[in-house]
C-alpha cells in the first residue's frame, strides 16, 4: 500500500481476483478496473487515517444521474423552511394566491424518470419536517405531496418538535441504496448551491440511522395534513 503525497490518493496492489464467480458478484466495478485481493488487516492497520474528510462536490448533472442509476431505494430528509426554487414556479404562485396549486398530471423529465423507477418496484421516499405553524413553503410541499404520489413517491411528514426530540440534524440529503449520501448544500437565500457526495462507510451508517429514526416516527402526508386541518 502506498500514498501519493501530491494527490492524496492511496495505491493498493496485490494478486488480482481471478475466480469468475467472485468477479461476477462484484458490484460497481467500472470498465477497465481490476479487483485485487489484500488482507483486511492491511487496510485496518496501514491505510492513512485522515482527521478531516475531503468533500467531494458533484455537479447537478451527476446528481440527477443518481436517480437514473440507483438499484433499490432512495430516501430524502427535507428540513428547510423554504426552498427558493419552489417559489419560482407557477404552481407556487397559484398556491399563494388562491390556496390551490391546480396540480396536473406531471410530465416533467423528473416525474417520468421517477415513475419509470417506481414501476420497477424501486422505492422513492421522503420525510419532510414541518414547523408549527407551518411556513408557506411547507404548506406548499404538503400540497405537492399529492402530485409526487401520482408517480410513486412515498412522502411522510414529521413535526419540527418531534425532529428536535429525535436530534435529527438540520441537513437536507438523499440516501441512495443505503450506500451513498448526496448532501444538498444551500446558500443564505435558500438556493441549492451544490451537492456533496459521501461514501465513507461510517458516515453512511450515521445517515442511515437518521433515516431509520425519521421514517419510524413520521406519518403519511395525508394523515399529517388532516391533523393540521383539525387544529385550524
Amino acid at each position: 500500500m502506498h500514498e501519493d503525497l501530491d494527490s492524496g490518493e492511496v495505491i493498493v496492489h496485490g494478486p488480482p481476483l481471478t475466480d469468475p464467480d467472485d468477479v461476477a458478484n462484484l458490484q460497481h466495478l467500472a470498465e477497465g478496473e481490476v479487483a485485487v485481493v489484500v488482507p483486511r488487516e492491511l487496510l485496518a492497520d496501514w491505510a492513512p487515517k485522515d482527521t478531516t474528510r475531503q468533500a467531494r462536490i458533484i455537479d447537478l448533472d451527476e446528481f440527477r444521474n443518481l436517480f437514473r442509476t440507483f438499484e433499490h431505494s432512495t430516501w430524502r430528509l427535507e428540513t428547510r423552511r423554504r426552498y427558493a426554487s419552489d417559489e419560482e414556479t407557477d404552481t407556487y404562485r397559484r398556491f399563494t394566491e388562491t390556496g390551490d396549486a391546480k396540480w396536473e398530471l406531471d410530465d416533467r423529465a423528473y416525474a417520468r424518470m421517477i415513475r419509470s423507477q417506481t414501476d420497477q418496484g424501486k422505492r422513492v421516499e421522503r420525510v419532510r419536517i414541518v414547523d408549527e405553524p407551518p411556513t408557506t413553503g411547507q404548506l406548499y410541499l404538503l400540497d405537492n405531496a399529492k402530485e409526487n404520489a401520482t408517480f410513486g413517491e412515498d412522502i411522510r411528514n414529521l413535526s419540527r418538535a418531534a425532529a428536535d426530540r429525535l436530534q435529527l440534524p438540520a441537513e437536507d440529503f438523499w440516501l441512495f441504496d443505503g450506500r451513498l449520501v448526496a448532501l444538498l448544500r444551500f446558500d443564505d437565500d435558500d438556493q441549492l448551491l451544490d451537492v456533496e457526495l459521501i461514501t465513507e462507510p461510517a458516515e453512511v451508517v450515521r445517515y442511515s440511522m437518521i433515516r431509520e429514526a425519521a421514517w419510524h416516527h413520521a406519518v403519511p402526508h395525508e394523515e399529517f395534513a388532516a391533523g393540521l386541518d383539525k387544529n385550524e
